[in-house]
């Protein structure tokens, strides 16, 4: 997969991605506000040509200041075809527009295909526009898991982050250490060790190229959900971040969310700070 171009000035990225379910599903978990929260970010979808879809992607740089993207949709096309454009998603760039195409295949899957486009004659963007197709595919994963186990129950997140002054590798040992996750494989079944907020899981995937590591787990405690722990470089010097992503399930989704946030918060700057002083 890479950017492509035409003569008229369009550059895009496109994937395809296979997933369980109806179209009918897939399209509840890929074109409404509940649907995206359970397996991208909190999103909130005006679900009409001209209607404004909203991406809360919480705090992104550590700084404390929250962070979001908005677009305006363009097509509205249930169960098919989802199109909207967003402005202001890095600097001055120009609007970047995504279109997403679900088609059935037999068996209750679907094949869903999504396109980022810019149009432009300049390559100032071309390395974020490409960044969307290394981004994506952990969130795919996400997604497959969630119309497989848990398609249309409601969600809510908790999401923490935090800087780590080691590089990729000091992150990852630290929080992989921290939660007993350290030389795991798919399949087994793990439990965060005493004094870890607790996770009780199997893990589902496991990913790590130059840039990050990361573990997923499908939960049955504290609550049905699934949790994605990562360490990433922020692509300078050795200073890296770690992450603890959570999607809660069912009728206390939202109350368990509540109740988690602030002890994943705590904990990990207790970890931060004892890493700090340890070096």
């Amino acid at each position: 997969m890479t950017l492509k171009k035409d003569d008229g000035g369009r550059r895009w990225v496109e994937m395809e991605f296979l997933v369980p379910g109806t179209p009918e599903q897939v399209w509840q978990a890929i074109a409404t506000g509940p649907g995206m929260t359970a397996w991208f970010t909190p999103t909130s979808v005006d679900e009409r040509v001209g209607g404004t879809i909203e991406f809360d992607f919480g705090d992104q740089d550590c700084s404390g200041e929250d962070a979001g993207s908005s677009g305006v949709i363009t097509t509205w096309e249930p169960p098919a075809r989802l199109g909207y454009e967003e402005h202001g998603w890095s600097g001055d760039a120009p609007p970047v527009a995504t279109e997403v195409v679900v088609t059935s295949r037999s068996g209750d899957q679907c094949v869903v295909r999504m396109v980022h486009s810019l149009f432009t004659d300049r390559d100032d963007w071309d390395d974020e526009l490409e960044s969307f197709e290394t981004g994506w595919p952990g969130f795919f994963a996400v997604l497959r898991i969630y119309l497989m186990h848990f398609p249309g129950q409601p969600a809510a997140n908790v999401r923490v982050m935090t800087a780590h002054p080691g590089d990729l590798n000091q992150a990852w040992a630290t929080l992989a250490a921290a939660l007993g996750l350290g030389g795991v494989n798919v399949g087994d079944r793990c439990e965060t060790p005493a004094g870890a907020p607790r996770l009780d899981g199997v893990v589902e995937r496991i990913h790590q190229d130059a840039h990050s590591r990361e573990v997923m787990l499908r939960l049955a405690a504290p609550a049905p959900g699934i949790a994605v722990i990562g360490g990433f470089g922020f692509g300078f010097g050795d200073q890296s971040r770690v992450m603890v992503s959570i999607y809660f399930y069912g009728a206390a989704a939202r109350d368990t969310a509540a109740t988690e946030q602030p002890k994943w918060q705590a904990w990990m700057a207790q970890l931060m700070h004892a890493h700090s002083a340890a070096t």
